[in-house]
């Protein structure tokens, strides 16, 4: 693996001086594509979608677009996967630990002898993401850890492969990529309050519980002081809609620094709003990769403390038994509401644009192994191809950026990672 374009320090990323480096060969085999939109589902394996009465609309559109029946997850657990997607790597993060939000002086976790960030042991909030030839995380085929499951192992990928450890790891991701190509990206995150997501972890869309202050104002005393006016909320009584761990792109130094306004937080936007996923479909002005992912009722992964409808499936075994099934309708109609949007836009209507829908792993892969359901749906060429190829998140990587022109990043561009040609073909 070749280095490529990333910020050389947290001085540079804070200046926003970029240094050009050696890149990778840019991948080939599908068509140049104007825009992708990629919606980001949660925790259900490809049997717990598959043939599920409770998801209509994503069991036709299994049948009508075009679908990869053997595409894995990697590992575990959410926070990971995404990174995966949009960077090609988990940055030796195996966590859905929070960002160290602006601390310009920790170490990322990728530089040399720094620890795996994970969960089990709480090994704390997240540095930034930055650098070159940094290390990453091995992912063996089996995981001990107590991340997921108070049963261990789970499964990663699909039970037979494993990935080595990279010493070559760049601190970027494809929003990088794209602007440094003259492209455009933005993160739709449903929930995400209207003043914005910087140091936000976790919100409802009104109330938020962050990891800095902004702009002066201290969101955790905040519920301190409506209590002892009388109301009886704290910040536990906070729906986790919004959660940053499914936001990949907060992670990365130069997203948070945001010295290039189109790599910043401002890139972060909801759904709703003048700016948001709705508007940019109506006004024509959505990016040329929209990262897209629902709230964690609408995305199937479900919160304790919200409505029945949003409960946590009650049955953790990897089968449709146990599922809450108005979660999972309720996730089946936000992919409707969002599909139906982007195909009633002009940009889908005269653009060369493709919709990608997955989920971000297994979250029950103790007895199954961690294949999602991935669905391809373009507005060229062939429609309703049932891949069997092998594919796991790093081919969506590697294809999103053959689709952009853009070189291959990190672990998309191991030996045997593979196009997703046979999904986006003409």
């Amino acid at each position: 693996m070749i280095r490529r374009l990333l910020f050389t320090g947290m001085a540079a990323c804070l200046a926003a001086a970029s240094a050009s480096a050696e890149q990778a060969q840019v991948p080939t085999g599908i068509p140049t594509l104007d825009h992708v939109f990629v919606i980001m589902m949660e925790n259900h394996a490809y049997g717990q979608i598959a043939g599920n009465p409770q998801a209509p609309f994503l069991n036709s559109l299994m049948t009508k677009a075009n679908l990869a029946v053997n595409y894995y997850a990697i590992a575990h657990p959410s926070n990971t996967n995404y990174l995966e997607v949009v960077g090609g790597s988990n940055f030796n993060k195996l966590s859905d630990q929070y960002p160290d939000w602006h601390n310009r002086s920790c170490v990322p976790n990728i530089k040399s002898g720094q620890p795996t960030n994970t969960d089990v042991p709480n090994l704390g909030v997240f540095c930034p993401i930055y650098g070159t030839n940094g290390t990453d995380a091995a992912v063996p085929v089996l995981d001990n850890t107590m991340n997921e499951t108070s049963a261990p192992p789970l499964t990663n990928i699909d039970g037979k492969h494993s990935i080595a450890a990279s010493h070559r790891i760049d601190g970027i991701s494809i929003a990088d990529q794209l602007v440094a190509h003259g492209k455009s990206w933005k993160s739709y995150q449903e929930g995400v309050p209207l003043s914005g997501a910087d140091g936000v972890n976790v919100s409802d869309g009104y109330y938020s519980i962050g990891g800095v202050n902004i702009e002066g104002v201290n969101q955790t005393s905040d519920f301190a002081a409506l209590s002892t006016k009388g109301n009886p909320v704290s910040a536990a009584d906070v729906v986790y809609l919004y959660a940053v761990k499914h936001n990949p792109f907060a992670y990365f130094a130069s997203v948070q620094e945001g010295q290039d306004k189109e790599l910043s937080m401002d890139r972060t936007v909801s759904f709703d709003g003048p700016k948001g996923l709705y508007a940019d479909l109506k006004d024509g002005t959505v990016p040329d990769f929209a990262f897209i992912a629902p709230n964690q009722c609408n995305d199937q992964h479900g919160r304790g403390n919200g409505t029945a409808f949003c409960n946590f499936d009650a049955d953790d075994n990897g089968t449709q038994t146990g599922l809450n099934p108005s979660l999972i309708l309720q996730g089946d109609l936000t992919v409707q509401r969002i599909y139906t949007a982007i195909k009633a836009s002009k940009v889908w209507r005269e653009s060369r644009s493709a919709i990608v829908i997955l989920w971000d792993e297994n979250d029950y892969s103790t007895i199954t192994p961690n294949q999602v359901v991935t669905i391809v749906e373009t507005n060229y060429g062939q429609h309703k191809v049932r891949s069997l190829k092998y594919y796991d998140h790093y081919s969506l990587t590697k294809t999103l950026d053959a689709a952009f022109r853009l070189p291959c990043l990190n672990h998309a561009c191991d030996e045997g990672v593979e196009v997703m040609a046979d999904l986006f073909q003409e």
